[in-house]
C-alpha cells in the first residue's frame, strides 16, 4: 500500500476548504473548529453517564461479518453506564456506532455548531456518536449513504486508514456490499503478513491516508471514502453528515440505502453461502483486473 499523512489545519475558509479539500474529495484534519464548542471541554464519561447511562446499546465485537451476518448487527446490549464502566477499565475490544445520543438528550445539541461555511446539506436529525474501548476496530467500509462525513475525536486517540471510493477493486470489495474481504486489523504493526498479501495481492496497488486523531481533531472524510479506524485509547467521537450537493450522488446513496442493502440481506438469509461465493468470485476477478491493467502498463 502507499499511504499519505493527511493535511492538517489549525482552522481554514469555507472558500479554500471547498476548492483545496471538498471539491477535490480530500481528506482533510481541522484541529481548532471543535475548540470552539462547549462540547470541547463539557463532553466526557462522567457527563454522558449521568444523562444517559440507563439507555440500552448495542455493542460490537471486532469479529467480521460473515456469509450468515447482515451488516450492522450488534452483538450484544448492555445499558451505556455499564458500557463506559467496561471500557474505563482498560482494553475492551467492543464498540458502540451510529448511537443517536441525542435522542435521548436532545440538550447536547447545544454543545456543538453545524459547520455551514464549510458545506451545506448536513442531515440534522442524524448526528451520531461512535464509542470504541481500547482495541476496538470499525473494520473497513465506507459509509452507505455515501455522504461527507466531519467525525470529531472527543476522547482518547484514534488511528484511521482512509481510501478514495476508486480503489475499491484493489481493496477487494465485497459486491452489493460496503464491507471489504481484507481484515485490516492491526495492520500497523510492521508485520506485513497481517494483510496476507499472498492472498490479496491487489492490496498492494491501493493509495491511501493515514492519521491518528487525537482530542479536538475533525477529520473530513469525503463521500464514498472507505476508511478504518482503531481504537489506541478508550475514547468516543461524534459524526456530522452532509448529503453530496448533487443529484446524481443523492440518487446513488439512496439507492445503496434502500436498494443495494436489502437485496444484499435478502439473498444472505436466503441462500447464504451460494451467494457469498458468488460474491467472492467476483471480488478476485475484478482485483486480478488490477493487476492485469498494472501489468499490461509496466505502471
Amino acid at each position: 500500500m502507499e499511504l499519505h499523512a493527511v493535511d492538517k489545519v489549525e482552522e481554514i475558509t469555507g472558500e479554500d476548504f471547498r476548492e483545496g479539500y471538498y471539491n477535490p474529495m480530500k481528506p482533510l484534519v481541522i484541529t481548532g473548529l471543535s475548540k470552539q464548542w462547549p462540547a470541547y471541554h463539557k463532553w466526557n464519561w462522567d457527563y454522558f453517564n449521568s444523562i444517559v447511562g440507563d439507555v440500552n446499546v448495542g455493542v460490537y465485537n471486532n469479529v467480521k461479518s460473515d456469509a450468515y451476518t447482515p451488516v450492522n448487527t450488534a452483538d450484544d446490549y448492555m445499558k451505556f453506564g455499564q458500557y463506559i464502566d467496561m471500557v474505563r477499565k482498560g482494553p475492551a475490544e467492543w464498540r458502540i456506532f451510529l448511537f443517536n445520543i441525542f435522542e435521548h438528550a436532545p440538550q447536547l445539541t447545544q454543545d456543538f455548531v453545524w459547520p455551514e461555511y464549510l458545506m451545506k446539506g448536513f442531515v440534522k436529525r442524524y448526528p451520531m456518536l461512535f464509542v470504541g474501548g481500547e482495541g476496538s476496530v470499525t473494520h473497513m467500509h465506507f459509509d452507505i449513504d455515501l455522504s461527507h462525513i466531519l467525525h470529531t475525536q472527543f476522547g482518547g486517540r484514534k488511528r484511521v486508514l482512509l481510501f478514495p471510493f476508486e480503489e475499491q477493486y484493489k481493496l477487494y470489495r465485497k459486491p452489493w456490499e460496503v464491507m471489504s474481504f481484507v481484515n485490516f486489523e492491526k495492520y500497523f504493526d510492521g508485520h506485513e503478513s497481517k494483510l496476507e498479501l499472498e492472498k490479496f495481492p491487489a492490496l498492494k496497488l491501493a493509495k491511501g491516508y493515514e492519521v491518528i486523531l487525537g482530542h479536538g481533531d475533525t477529520l473530513f472524510m469525503p463521500s464514498g471514502y472507505w476508511h478504518h479506524m482503531e481504537y489506541l485509547d478508550s475514547g468516543f467521537a461524534m459524526s456530522l453528515r452532509a448529503l453530496q450537493s448533487t443529484f446524481t450522488g443523492k440518487l446513488k446513496g439512496a439507492w445503496y440505502l434502500l436498494g443495494m442493502r436489502n437485496i444484499d440481506t435478502l439473498f444472505k438469509k436466503a441462500a447464504p453461502e451460494w451467494w457469498y461465493n458468488l460474491k467472492r468470485e467476483k471480488t478476485f476477478r475484478d482485483a486480478g483486473k488490477e493487476l492485469e491493467n498494472i501489468e499490461n502498463t509496466g505502471r
